[in-house]
């Protein structure tokens, strides 16, 4: 089907369109099977049907879908418990909205709250937010400007001001920027879009510190390395006892339900009060329900261990690949079921080729392909993707 007649040209030409999906595996309109290693980038967290999700979706589609946040609702309730026991920094709060872009525009109005009330309630005094080059915050106005890369923010500007770009990973960078007029530092802590470049443990821990010396709010946007992607439920909890003032989620969230949620940390739940934000669609029954059958079934069927255990053997197989092409490969990025290959080329030769072996992935910046298979696969599954990349790369030239 041709859709260039009714849809605006937003997306390249689609290569082939995808009509059922099952486990790691989606079907095109010509019946072909593909392993799914792009999961609706890091969406799908529990790749296609799973029947408890399915289930769910259904009985709460059937009871009651949306009510709008005008009255409480007990799957939102429940998810809101759930996410509390999942971090290391004491019950905070959440809210919830549809997506990452509408998360981090949630953390950026937090951010100018915080500096309003730093400065005795003066208004725009402390705006500023610090961001990462290369960084990769959504597309709407706010998370547009903070998204320090020309392609995105190409054809709409004037941007929304007070956004400062820092070097990931240089303290002093990020230092210089620090005045009286920051209200926050904001940065992923594995870049998605940007590359898979980690933030290192010690960056990260001294920029904690540096935070809380000087009341600037540090935020995460935990939306593609979060929901367990990397084996821990959220990427900063690998550099324990770190936590943040607050993180964005959304992704693998709800396991393919569009949904978003931050998460505040107790000494900044003030900040928002009745009217300050909202959202009509945000946390419905419907999209709550589908994100608490993807908690349920993490938890049922131990996923984040099996990434811990089965993440490694397919690293070293990877790495093993890049050792065999060093033509191509440059390097293995990334943790646990969030990985990328840095090629020392384009990506788009490379990914075409492995579709038409039968292997779905998804570009990250110029020359990095992500790998993102749903947080179930199998061992037998990540095997077949290391045969079916050895094969494409030995035929690339």
């Amino acid at each position: 089907m041709d859709t260039t007649t009714h849809l605006l040209n937003t997306y390249p030409p689609h290569p082939l369109t995808l009509v059922r999906g099952q486990g790691t595996r989606v079907w095109d309109d010509t019946g072909r099977a593909y392993l799914d290693f792009c999961t609706g980038i890091a969406t799908n967290a529990l790749g296609h049907a799973h029947p408890h999700w399915v289930d769910t979706l259904h009985r709460q589609a059937a009871t009651l879908a949306h009510t709008s946040n005008l009255y409480r609702n007990e799957p939102q309730t429940q998810l809101a418990r759930h996410l509390n026991t999942r971090t290391n920094a004491g019950p905070g709060k959440l809210f919830f909205c549809n997506s990452g872009t509408e998360a981090n525009e949630a953390l950026i109005k937090l951010a100018r709250l915080h500096g309003r009330h730093k400065t005795g309630g003066h208004e725009g005094r402390a705006h500023k937010i610090i961001v990462a080059a290369k960084a990769f915050h959504g597309r709407s106005f706010g998370s547009m400007s903070a998204t320090p890369q020309e392609k995105i923010q190409n054809g709409y500007r004037p941007l929304l001001d007070g956004f400062i770009t820092a070097t990931l990973n240089d303290l002093d960078s990020f230092a210089r920027h620090m005045d009286g007029h920051t209200a926050a530092v904001l940065i992923e802590v594995i870049q998605g879009e940007g590359g898979l470049t980690p933030a290192t443990p010690d960056f990260l821990h001294a920029l904690r510190a540096l935070c809380t010396q000087r009341n600037i709010l540090l935020l995460f946007d935990e939306i593609q390395t979060g929901a367990g992607r990397t084996g821990k439920y959220l990427a900063y909890q690998h550099h324990h006892p770190l936590t943040p003032d607050a993180y964005s989620l959304a992704k693998g969230l709800a396991g393919g339900f569009p949904i978003g949620a931050i998460w505040v940390a107790p000494a900044h739940t003030h900040l928002f009060t009745p009217g300050s934000h909202g959202s009509t669609f945000g946390g419905n029954p419907l999209a709550c329900a589908a994100a608490n059958a993807v908690q349920e079934i993490i938890t049922r069927e131990n996923l984040l261990e099996k990434i811990t255990l089965q993440s490694p053997p397919w690293h070293d197989a990877l790495r093993t690949l890049a050792t065999q092409h060093p033509n191509h490969i440059k390097e293995i990025r990334g943790r646990g079921y969030l990985t990328g290959i840095a090629l020392h080329h384009d990506t788009a030769p490379l990914i075409n080729a492995l579709r038409q072996a039968g292997l779905l992935t998804a570009p990250a910046g110029d020359n990095v392909i992500r790998l993102l298979p749903p947080l179930n696969v199998t061992p037998a599954e990540l095997a077949e993707s290391i045969h079916i990349l050895e094969k494409t790369l030995a035929t690339l030239p």
